[in-house]
């Protein structure tokens, strides 16, 4: 039997405009769904934006304070997509008060504050949720069933990249992003743990790793007013950018595999490009997010000159059945977010995890504090040691 289940949304930046129109679109890809999503409730500091989302997108109330959203018995699940500095405040409320949670990477600005997260969803008994939506990406999902199958042999080593220019231009606005109370970390938070979710999602977990960072624009100008997404603010007064614009890193798996996960938000010439290459002892697999439905493929038994062939993912691959009837038709970045909506609803309905985790999102905070240590100290570092 169909049951509706009633969802807000807290913070209606872009990100907030993604999570509410996944909702609207799940029952089209998804009909078979015993959850129906409802838009009862929409949040947002900013003067008018609540109201303006309610307008457009149908909510049935618009508020500046989330804290009202918590006080409406119609929502039963919420999507937390404000900054990062909001992450544990917000999410623990959530779970504390009996709502199902869906909350935006990196869960916080450290480990401690994805612990903190994670913990309260454990002990309300309620789903939880995290935007690592790059593993929802079907030709990742057949990445990993073929990694796990041993046609490439036993992995030995793999790369990770993730390099974006949307803060490259010395004129992007300082905004909270790029302070360490509100946003933490900087390109470690916001590509990086992307990076370390793919690498444990492919190959497991991480052991010890190597880092060392860099600040390549330090100083940029404020903002005069509310921003959203990656704006920038010419002739403003200049500011200090806190945390780091790159990141590199050795990886040591535990199944004794090798990585380097590279990530960077001021890489000019390169936007969105994000992917990965692993390495085993009868072949490879390569990816690349922005040919997101293709995968590089070598395997057989040559070894030596062996070939790399080009293989598109269709129905079979993860859900990309829900979106296209043949292979080598196209999915875009907002249908991984319909796919984490899924996963999220279908957890709600089911009483069981699909998809990224509150534990997930403990676990690559782990990592990347791991990291900052290492950059910090210039030596190996064990993960959550």
């Amino acid at each position: 039997m169909m049951r509706t289940l009633g969802v807000a949304v807290v913070g209606f930046g872009w990100m907030g405009r993604v999570h509410t129109q996944a909702y609207a679109r799940v029952p089209h890809h998804f009909p078979g769904l015993a959850l129906r999503p409802a838009l009862v409730a929409v949040a947002d500091e900013v003067p008018g934006r609540a109201e303006e989302a309610a307008d457009h997108y149908g909510f049935a109330t618009a508020a500046r304070d989330w804290r009202e959203i918590l006080a409406d018995p119609r929502v039963e699940a919420v999507s937390v997509t404000a900054p990062n500095f909001l992450h544990r405040e917000i999410g623990t409320a959530v779970a504390e008060s009996g709502r199902h949670l869906w909350i935006e990477k990196p869960v916080g600005r450290d480990a401690e504050d994805a612990r903190a997260v994670a913990d309260a969803v454990a002990a309300a008994g309620v789903r939880g949720a995290v935007g690592f939506n790059y593993r929802c990406a079907p030709a990742v999902v057949a990445a990993r069933e073929l990694i796990a199958s041993g046609e490439l042999g036993d992995v030995t080593h793999a790369r990770v990249r993730l390099f974006s220019d949307y803060a490259a231009h010395p004129e992007s606005a300082l905004t909270w992003r790029f302070e360490r109370e509100r946003g933490g970390s900087g390109v470690l938070g916001d590509l990086a743990s992307h990076g370390v979710d793919l690498a444990r999602f492919l190959l497991g977990e991480i052991d010890a790793l190597a880092a060392d960072s860099a600040v390549f624009v330090p100083r940029r100008p404020r903002p005069d007013g509310a921003t959203a997404g990656h704006t920038r603010a010419a002739g403003g007064d200049l500011g200090p950018v806190e945390n780091e614009d790159y990141v590199s890193c050795l990886l040591r798996f535990a199944s004794g595999a090798r990585g380097v996960l590279e990530a960077c938000r001021v890489s000019v010439g390169e936007q969105n490009n994000y992917g990965f290459e692993v390495h085993g002892t009868k072949g490879a697999v390569f990816w690349d997010f922005r040919r997101m439905g293709e995968l590089g493929v070598s395997r057989g038994t040559g070894y030596q000159d062996q070939p790399v062939g080009t293989v598109y993912v269709g129905p079979g691959a993860g859900e990309y059945g829900a979106f296209q009837p043949g292979a080598a038709n196209g999915m875009g970045y907002d249908d991984l977010k319909v796919i984490e909506a899924y996963d999220f609803l279908r957890s709600i309905a089911d009483g069981a995890s699909y998809g990224a985790t509150p534990e997930d999102a403990v676990r690559a905070a782990t990592a990347l504090d791991a990291m900052a240590r290492s950059a910090a100290s210039g030596g190996w570092v064990a993960v959550g040691g």
